[in-house]
Formats: structure tokens, sequence, C-alpha cells
């Protein structure tokens, strides 16, 4: 069975910066994307960022320049390194692993931004 936790989360002040961690466990396929996506209250679920196991990547618009997506195949972990905050970006991120047509998703940690 395949898990992922995620760590990382919290509060921060606008204009600072946060990590998130996913660690996926079990048996899968080496290609893949893994990634965050996100929801803020009363809002659809949204892509973050993600990136495939080759190094391909894909940003939202409205984190491009501030988030970093990255990857350690080794460890089965997907990262994201958040910049340059802001009270926008507040959500539940969940990370994601997709498996062909397959997704596999975290619990979710909260990202609070303060103004």
């Amino acid at each position: 069975q395949v898990q992922l936790v995620e760590s990382g989360g919290g509060l921060v002040q606008a204009g600072g910066s946060l990590r998130l961690s996913c660690a996926a466990s079990g048996t899968f396929f080496s290609s893949n994307t893994m990634g965050w996506y996100r929801q803020a209250p009363g809002k659809q679920r949204e892509l973050v960022a993600d990136m495939s196991t080759g190094g391909m990547t894909n940003y939202a618009d409205s984190v491009k320049g501030r988030f970093t997506v990255s990857r350690d195949n080794a460890k089965k972990t997907v990262y994201l390194q958040m910049n340059r905050l802001k009270p926008d970006d507040t959500a539940v991120y969940y990370c994601n692993l997709k498996l062909g047509i397959r997704n596999v998703w975290g619990q979710g940690t909260q990202v609070t931004v303060s103004s």
C-alpha cells in the first residue's frame, strides 16, 4: 500500500518562507509524478507544482518565481520551497503521487500566512 506523509506546514508572516516535505512509502513504479495541490476554504483544490521522475515541472501561475518543487527519487520524497509567501497562499497543502491514472493523496498540512 502506497502512503504519503507530509510535514513542514505552519504559520508564517507575509514575505516569509516555508518548506514542505512529503515522503512516500510502499512499492510503486519508478516513473511517476509527485507534487503539491492546495485547497483554500470555499475553493476547489488546485495544482501548485509538480515534478516528474525525469525532472519536468509544472507550476501554477500564481506561484511561479516564488515556489520551487524538487524531489529526491532515491528517498521517494518531494519538497516544496515556498518563498515570499502571501496571505492568498493560505490553504491546506496536499501531497500528490500520480501513478498512471491513479492518484494517491497525503493527509494535508495547513499553511497559514498572516498579513
